[in-house]
């Protein structure tokens, strides 16, 4: 089982909060022992200094038998002492609670200066020894104290210190893995919002956001990024479903006009020149929609990065004067004018030759059929830093302003007569954007009364190496 980010968050509060509270117990409880350990020491000198001063003041033999009895004086009240003490021929002189030293550690085998410890019926006993020889003209010898101190109520205390310490321990681990888990689900949020958004996305419901400004620091950025995410779809289903609603409107026209000359050409018999003339009219909605479909593949191929991109440069002046001789014809019916101005017939991009006369050819046959009678089409090469511009302008009617932004999609034609002029269906100069960007480039509209203009911006191209 995988545990969560938000269990795995708490977990680590609880291990972080355990191992520092561990460390700080056995840190305090050294602190404490090693302060008992000082005091019991400080204690034992002190007593035996006291016993040490009793037994240098014997000096006959009226003062040693008066010994116990000052002894029993000085330790009246300290139940936790016990003394034992011995002439230099082993014999027991004196004791104050000697079941204390009923031990091995105490039978026959001296304590060391530093001290020692010993249990005895379930208490721990902090022992010393130490030799006192009296020099007195009467009395002779030397004498051997021994001296113990309980010192189990110590232990008793740092074993209750220990037991809460760990209990403290396991209560503070559990509290840092609840507040580790509160603090992890609440910043966990964020994500859980943008799961929730994320289940309840569909079609038809591309417009929810996450409020950037609830998100904390650490998420904002996924937050951003999710809404990005998010407009870009709705940005794209807009666009597809508009696309279906336009191509749908598109091939109706067609199709009907396939239809309904179908059906009246069938309603009775006909001679064989007006099969014909039927048969002439469907070919040519034939070839309309083929059209259409032809174009939309290109555009699909184009949005899809698969557009084939040949190496070569193309002179763009040459171009403009092959496409403006080709349409020179379409141009005089129409009493219409086309003027190429060569400012700059040396520039040179580099890509697809047959792609980029079909962008020009795009915008050269729309500013035809928009061209009245007696007006002039015309074709401007310039340069821009690293940019060839390409212009062409054509006097007319002037596109409404809030029409350019919408003039490059797809079955777009601005303004109702536009419409209603001309077989376009709108795509060419979807198509014209596609082709530049796709070489790296982009195309600007301009429009007012005296002309519009399409200007496309194509990155030039490289010199060739020598001997290249």
């Amino acid at each position: 089982m995988r545990l969560s980010l938000t269990a795995r968050l708490a977990l680590l509060f609880a291990a972080a909060t355990a191992s520092l509270l561990v460390v700080v117990a056995v840190v305090l409880g050294q602190a404490v022992e090693a302060h008992f350990v000082e005091l019991d020491e400080h204690e034992l000198a002190g007593k035996m200094a006291l016993i040490g001063n009793l037994l240098r003041r014997v000096d006959s033999p009226a003062a040693l038998d008066a010994l116990p009895q000052r002894l029993d004086d000085a330790l009246v009240g300290h139940d936790a002492v016990a003394v034992l003490i011995r002439n230099d021929e082993g014999a027991v002189i004196y004791a104050f609670h000697p079941r204390a030293f009923d031990a091995p550690q105490t039978e026959g085998l001296p304590l060391p200066a530093a001290g020692a410890a010993w249990m005895r019926n379930g208490r721990q006993y902090l022992g010393r020894e130490a030799a006192f020889r009296l020099s007195s003209a009467a009395v002779a010898g030397e004498l051997r104290a021994l001296l113990a101190i309980d010192v189990s109520h110590h232990q008793h205390f740092l074993d209750a210190v220990r037991k809460r310490l760990w209990l403290g321990i396991a209560v503070a681990a559990v509290a840092a893995a609840l507040l580790g888990w509160f603090a992890a689900h609440r910043g966990l949020a964020p994500l859980r919002r943008v799961a929730a958004t994320a289940r309840g996305l569909s079609a038809d419901h591309l417009d929810e956001r996450l409020d950037e400004r609830r998100a904390p620091a650490e998420v904002r950025e996924l937050v951003e990024a999710f809404n990005g995410m998010l407009d870009r779809l709705q940005s794209s289903f807009r666009r597809l479903s508009d696309f279906s609603a336009d191509l749908a409107h598109e091939l109706r026209t067609p199709i009907s006009n396939l239809m309904t000359q179908t059906a009246v050409a069938l309603s009775q018999a006909r001679s064989l020149d007006e099969y014909r003339e039927v048969l002439g009219s469907n070919l040519e909605e034939y070839e309309r929609i083929a059209r259409m479909v032809g174009d939309m593949l290109f555009l699909a191929q184009a949005e899809n990065g698969r557009l084939p991109l040949p190496v070569e440069n193309v002179t763009l002046a040459a171009e403009a004067r092959a496409l403006a001789e080709f349409y020179e014809a379409l141009a005089e019916e129409g009493g219409v004018r086309i003027a190429v101005h060569e400012a700059q017939p040396a520039l040179a991009v580099t890509g697809d030759r047959l792609m980029l006369r079909r962008a020009l050819a795009n915008l050269l046959s729309n500013a035809l059929r928009h061209t009245p009678a007696g007006g002039t089409v015309g074709i401007e090469l310039a340069r821009d830093g690293d940019e060839a511009l390409l212009t062409v302008s054509n006097p007319g009617e002037p596109i409404p302003a809030d029409e350019l932004t919408r003039i490059f999609e797809r079955f777009h034609r601005a303004g109702a007569d536009r419409r209603d002029r001309g077989e376009g269906a709108g795509l060419g100069l979807a198509i014209t954007r596609s082709i530049v960007e796709a070489h790296g480039g982009r195309v600007s509209v301009a429009s007012d009364a005296d002309a519009t203009r399409f200007t496309l911006h194509l990155p030039l191209a490289r010199p060739q190496p020598a001997g290249g």
